[in-house]
């Protein structure tokens, strides 16, 4: 018997819905990894992109458990000596919301080209609207 593999131009995409309100940090971001790799399909292949699309909605209702609230740090360089910059959960999520949730994913995601294409299938907004409503996205519930 042989190994299925799948082909790029077979994959059918869906659109899955993720409400962030009320959900833990870690566990929201492997549910939507998860999905956009295509690990919960039958056709899974590692080297090809079977995922599916994922909309993350109420980025700025996630939660976090212990004191990450206050401690988790975000750190980033801007390129210049003495650049290394940091900020505090609590401030990230005041002022950029979607970036907690898109930094949270991106780490799950393999690394090199094909980690880039499928996290290219992350829509991640702070609020409850969304314009993606044509594509009818399922709710995803975990």
């Amino acid at each position: 018997m042989r190994s299925f593999i799948a082909k790029p131009h077979e994959v059918e995409r869906k659109w899955y819905m993720i409400d962030a309100e009320g959900k833990t940090l870690g566990r929201l971001a492997t549910e939507a990894a998860s999905i956009l790799r295509g690990k919960r399909k039958p056709i899974f292949t590692p080297h090809v992109d079977t995922g599916d699309y994922v909309i993350v909605i109420n980025a700025e209702k996630v939660e976090v458990t212990g004191d990450k609230r206050q401690d988790k740090m975000y750190k980033r360089h801007t390129g210049y000596s003495g650049g290394l910059r940091e900020i505090s959960f609590e401030k990230l999520q005041a002022k950029k919301p979607n970036d907690i949730i898109k930094h949270a994913i991106k780490g799950m995601m393999p690394n090199g080209k094909l980690g880039r294409q499928m996290y290219k299938k992350l829509k991640v907004y702070s609020g409850p609207e969304h314009k993606h409503a044509a594509q009818k996205p399922e709710i995803w519930n975990f």
